[in-house]
């Protein structure tokens, strides 16, 4: 039985019943792993259009290569990186992307069972992550961007002030922007009160601070 679910439907090469189930696979994993990545996440309609066609897409690359794995998976990756004016997705939308990348690839070489077995497990994790408060930063704590002029050392520039309104703070990243001349600064608080978020945003230079929760 476990034989069975774990094996190919393509043995002796690319059928007219083997190329019907995968791409009968393919076409209903999409949807789910789009609506999968819908799940109390907000997405465009071009990307959750996307996701759902993307296994049918890379099982047709891996097909069309006659079941070269190597060659497939080639194509499928020099795809996957073309952008035209678009910034990086989000680490959920990069997930989701290789999630339908890797059924498509499964049905592509007629592994249709673990395609199956594949999709229904990524989904129950993705509902339990969700659902739990797994990942989750406490109520309190605050990322701070502050941009600052270039020739301001910013080191131990807001310790008074964090001083007074958080528990602890920490610098994550120092960048440059506007060709050199700014710097932008990126802080973790933890907050002693909530509240005092206004409060900080002044004191930092409202103008050129940004709170994100």
């Amino acid at each position: 039985m476990l034989d069975s679910i774990f094996s190919t439907v393509i043995t002796n090469g690319i059928t007219p019943g083997a190329f019907a189930a995968c791409t009968l696979v393919s076409l209903l994993a999409g949807p789910v792993l789009s609506l999968n990545h819908m799940f109390k996440n907000s997405c465009s309609k071009s990307f959750a259009v996307a996701v759902a066609l993307l296994p049918f897409t890379v099982q047709a690359v891996i097909m069309l290569v006659n079941g070269n794995l190597g060659t497939g998976v080639a194509v499928a990756g020099a795809f996957s990186l073309v952008r035209f004016r678009s910034s990086p997705g989000s680490a959920k939308e990069i997930i989701g992307v290789f999630t339908a990348m890797a059924a498509g690839l499964a049905c592509g070489v007629g592994y249709i069972g673990v395609a199956i077995i594949f999709v229904a497990l990524i989904c129950g994790a993705n509902i339990i992550y969700t659902m739990s408060r797994f990942g989750e930063q406490p109520d309190n704590v605050r990322e701070l961007k502050v941009t600052i002029p270039e020739d301001l050392n910013f080191t131990g520039v807001f310790d008074d002030i964090f001083e007074k309104l958080t528990v602890s703070h920490k610098l994550r990243r120092v960048k440059t922007s506007n060709m050199g001349s700014l710097y932008q600064l990126t802080y973790t608080l933890e907050l002693k009160n909530p509240e005092c978020e206004k409060n900080l945003l002044t004191k930092c230079g409202a103008e050129t601070a940004t709170l994100i929760l």
